[in-house]
């Protein structure tokens, strides 16, 4: 540890001069961007936007995922000081990353915030950046993916989560959390075929051909036959990846709107995230830590590690090496 930049450094978030390397600050101080990134909406040269998008408007159960892009952000600050572990390269260094703050959307007129989100990424895809999103509940992937479909032609969906949120609406405005991927596929913005699930352990009779890899499979096989498996059905699509925290069991994530028993434990997500490097990855999202729930901190820290990861992904086959 760099003691005498931890002397030192406060608010990195706004002070530091460069967008590339750990940042020493203390954890429990200062501006709390994503892994003490710079905040900015300056874009040029920019390889990675993280972004936040505070909505829970479309659960089914328990609110508060509106407060997780601020709960992660700040669980993420323990992990600004370190490479990620696990990877033979540190995308802190490797990569010009920034935290672009959040999705502003008129929360009274709820109509217009999908149309929002979708202009939001857009407006960062058309700069030749790649966006991590903090959630938010699950619905936000839903205009997230017309604007990288609109870039990228039908994309794979690698989603971990523990429902399938293919359940039939074919009201495309309508906004809920549990049928944005039927909506999807309905679309022509994911490919089912290329597309896999994964962590499942709810019952949906019509999963639109998406390929399943239910929460049993991967306790049975484990993580590396499980990765193998994802990697033969997406290929080299452009794929967007998606986290849902509740694909992790509740005694690893107990801070999440609908809860169920049996789910991955975080050593298998690490374990695949990290193995999955060299899959195409454009884009991806963390979504449905919910604060309000999350006594401990634990999800909102599970949290920022997937976004870690998804940067690591991201970075992982693009490196100038």
């Amino acid at each position: 540890m760099a003691l005498e930049d931890a002397k030192s450094a406060v608010d990195t978030a706004f002070t530091r001069e460069t967008l590339r390397g750990c940042s020493f600050e203390n954890t429990f101080g200062g501006a709390t961007s994503f892994l003490r990134r710079r905040y900015t909406k300056d874009l040029s040269g920019v390889d990675i936007a993280v972004t936040g998008v505070p909505f829970d408007q479309a659960v089914t159960n328990r609110p508060g995922t509106r407060l997780g892009p601020r709960a992660i952000r700040e669980a993420s600050t323990l992990q600004a000081f370190d490479p990620p572990y696990g990877w033979d390269f540190n995308v802190m260094d490797e990569f010009d990353i920034v935290d672009f703050g959040d999705l502003a959307f008129d929360y009274a007129k709820i109509s217009d915030f999908p149309d929002a989100l979708t202009n939001h990424i857009r407006s960062i895809l058309n700069a030749d950046t790649a966006t991590v999103t903090l959630g938010g509940d699950h619905y936000i992937t839903f205009p997230i993916l017309k604007a990288y479909a609109e870039k990228y032609g039908p994309i794979s969906l690698l989603q971990f989560d523990a429902h399938t949120d293919t359940w039939a609406d074919d009201d495309m405005d309508r906004i809920d959390h549990g049928t944005m991927f039927y909506k999807a596929v309905k679309m022509g913005l994911v490919d089912p075929a290329t597309s896999v699930q994964v962590g499942i352990r709810t019952v949906n009779d019509d999963t639109l051909g998406v390929n399943i890899i239910d929460a049993r499979e991967v306790h049975e096989t484990g993580p590396a036959a499980v990765v193998a498996k994802i990697k033969s059905i997406v290929g080299s699509n452009p794929t967007y990846l998606t986290f849902d925290i509740d694909a992790l069991d509740p005694a690893y994530a107990p801070g999440t709107g609908t809860p169920v028993w049996g789910g991955l434990t975080s050593a298998q997500a690490a374990i695949m995230l990290r193995d999955l490097a060299g899959i195409n990855m454009v884009g991806g999202d963390i979504v449905e830590v919910s604060p309000p729930f999350d006594t401990t901190g634990a999800t909102a820290i599970a949290g920022a590690h997937v976004a870690t990861e998804l940067l690591s992904l991201w970075g992982a086959t693009r490196r100038k090496t």
